[in-house]
């Protein structure tokens, strides 16, 4: 069926082609000729000549090639073969006609006009088609959208919209905060105003969606865009952000919903690929916690650079499915290795240690839901501290080269026990220090959107069943940034890290949770309060209003990558980590929990439930700095 509607396309242009040709021939008679009768004996010589000229011209035009283009996407490109190819035609049939007759009986004027005439018979109706087609003739009105931004990507979006055969969208007008291009058009459509007169351009143009097309756009002003568009209680939707769109293309299918992620996200990242494919291309690399939200991410990441093998452990049989499920689909030439495993059995990585010789560690196994551990003390205690101790130990006893602990801002000033036992897993790291070649960094970092037991599902749940949304006060605040972005940069830190050093991934600017439930709510088409009700519950155990990125004896310095910052660790008592490990292994024996606490008490002294800290606190990483 296909192949049929394909050739009944080529013979109507065929056949529209063929007709042009004797009405350009006669016509430039006629145009010679003043429009008035054409006489004897020219009229008797033109149709002679008329058999001659067309079977010179349908050869040339097929040779040319002009039935390959579609009349629908006409361009520049088929205006340039369709001139040369009557150019061609007319200088044959020139040739020809001198040959046959000499030029008697026939104008000279007539080469040229039938030329012209025939370039515009042929030429106009492909570009008119197309016009009618992009203008949508042939097509019901779909939803009447606002662009937002009229730079490139706006140009290209409009420009698919007017040629989509289902017309789901019909382009109304432009808006974009450039004076510069106020009142201009753009395929016929004008830029009316600037985003804030975003409401105002709604009512007047009666608009049914608003698109937005700034895929340079960064979070700050995409939370102003849609901050804008709110009121006007219509679908917003959006183009990716530009790093996402690889092809460079902008087309409908790109259009999707506004995502929590376009408001909290950053700008793009740049790493030097180049220093971290050095630390790990053809290298053996075990990711602890493979499954898991970071652990997963991180395994992708580094199979994208061509490791001679990736060890993938974890504890979830499921998890560990799932990715080795993944990375097999993806990169079925990378050699695997699945262990299911606990980090803690020490019994076990030694085994696996000696057996793969892993160049490089990536230690994401830990557990970190914070009112849970509160409750968990000896889970917390003996997986995020005894876990990191093990494979760290084991890191270099067998030759690593480098082991990465990835951490979190909970562990400055801890006000829980999650946080505390992260803080004595960095305590590990700089124990073990110097003891060998291997290099211990430690990468810290706060919340990670939609990763495992973070706050976004769980408002997503929650608003999927009615509400209400649960937030545990109005003014608490987090940092947030994406798993791609998390992982590209604990990379980053590896291929930086000499060995010692905290670094302290500038996490932009907090967020509150309270704006993070409400724009939930409102991408999810629901109105905050009316439709979904947000319940603030108070602070949970061991919760703290703001989160902090590195502690205030902690010398914080700039680094060689803008995103990366590095946090002098403070002095370590080695005796001290000495005894406290051997504690919590005694304590273990004995099981008291109470135990477990005072140990850990020695390890983090900086432990409290308070933890009120400064009034900065909330500010960017960059500028802490600063103020250091």
């Amino acid at each position: 069926m296909r192949l049929a509607i394909k050739l009944r396309s080529r013979g109507a242009a065929f056949t529209h082609d063929l007709l042009m040709i004797p009405i350009a021939w006669l016509g430039a008679y006629w145009l010679r000729f003043n429009l008035e009768n054409i006489p004897e004996p020219y009229l008797s010589q033109a149709l002679a000549m008329l058999p001659v000229v067309i079977v010179v011209h349908v050869g040339v035009f097929l040779y040319f090639g002009l039935y390959r283009g579609v009349w629908r996407f006409a361009s520049i490109p088929d205006l340039i073969r369709i001139s040369k190819a009557v150019a061609t035609a007319v200088a044959l049939s020139a040739v020809a006609i001198f040959l046959l007759t000499r030029m008697v009986d026939v104008p000279r004027s007539v080469i040229p006009l039938h030329a012209l005439l025939l370039l515009a018979l042929l030429t106009g109706p492909r570009f008119l088609y197309r016009w009618l087609k992009d203008r949508k003739i042939y097509y019901g009105a779909g939803k009447k959208a606002l662009i937002v931004g009229a730079g490139q990507a706006g140009e290209m979006l409009v420009r698919d919209l007017l040629r989509d055969a289902q017309g789901e969208y019909q382009p109304v007008a432009f808006v974009d905060d450039d004076m510069r291009k106020r009142g201009r058009e753009i395929h016929g459509l004008r830029v009316v105003g600037t985003i804030d007169d975003i409401p105002k351009e709604v009512v007047k143009r009666d608009i049914d969606v608003i698109l937005i097309a700034v895929p340079s756009a960064t979070s700050r002003q995409m939370r102003r865009i849609v901050g804008i568009c709110e009121p006007c209680e219509i679908p917003t939707r959006t183009l990716p952000r530009m790093e996402d769109l690889v092809t460079g293309q902008v087309s409908i299918k790109e259009v999707r919903d506004v995502k929590i992620e376009d408001l909290l996200g950053r700008e793009t990242v740049e790493l030097d690929w180049t220093a971290i494919r050095q630390k790990l291309a053809g290298k053996s690399v075990l990711v602890t916690g493979g499954g898991g939200s970071i652990g997963s991410e991180l395994c992708r990441q580094i199979a994208e650079l061509e490791p001679s093998r990736l060890i993938v452990l974890d504890r979830s049989e499921f998890n560990l499915y799932s990715i080795d499920l993944e990375l097999q689909r993806t990169f079925p030439d990378l050699e695997r290795v699945n262990l299911l495993a606990d980090a803690c059995d020490r019994k076990t990585v030694k085994s696996a240690l000696g057996q793969y010789r892993p160049d490089v560690i990536f230690h994401a196994a830990a557990y970190k839901h914070v009112p849970m551990l509160e409750q968990q003390v000896h889970a917390a205690v003996w997986n995020n501290v005894m876990g990191t101790w093990n494979v760290a130990a084991l890191a270099s006893e067998s030759g690593c080269e480098s082991f990465v602990l990835i951490s979190t801002d909970k562990a400055v000033n801890p006000a829980n026990i999650m946080g505390a036992s992260k803080r004595a897993a960095e305590i590990c790291c700089q124990y073990f220090h110097g003891q060998s070649d291997t290099r211990y960094i430690t990468v810290r970092f706060g919340n990670v959107l939609g990763s495992a037991g973070s706050v976004i599902p769980l408002f997503q749940q929650q608003i999927a069943t009615g509400g209400p949304v649960t937030v545990t006060d109005q003014n608490i605040t987090r940092y947030f940034m994406t798993t791609a972005e998390a992982a590209q940069l604990i990379l980053q830190a590896n291929a930086i890290g000499q060995g010692g050093e905290i670094f302290v991934l500038d996490m932009g600017e907090p967020v509150k949770i309270s704006y993070l439930a409400r724009q939930l709510i409102l991408l999810s088409g629901k109105r905050p309060d009316e439709d979904i009700e947000i319940v603030y519950t108070g602070l949970r155990p061991g919760e703290k209003l703001y989160e902090e990125l590195f502690h205030r004896d902690e010398e914080l310095v700039d680094t060689a990558h803008p995103k990366i910052l590095l946090a002098h660790s403070r002095m370590v008592d080695r005796r001290v980590v000495e005894r406290a490990i051997g504690n919590i292994e005694q304590a273990d024996v004995d099981g008291g929990e109470r135990r477990l606490k005072d140990i850990l008490l020695t390890l983090v002294p900086e432990h409290t439930k308070d933890a009120p800290g400064p009034d900065n606190r909330s500010a960017p990483a960059h500028e802490l700095a600063a103020q250091k």
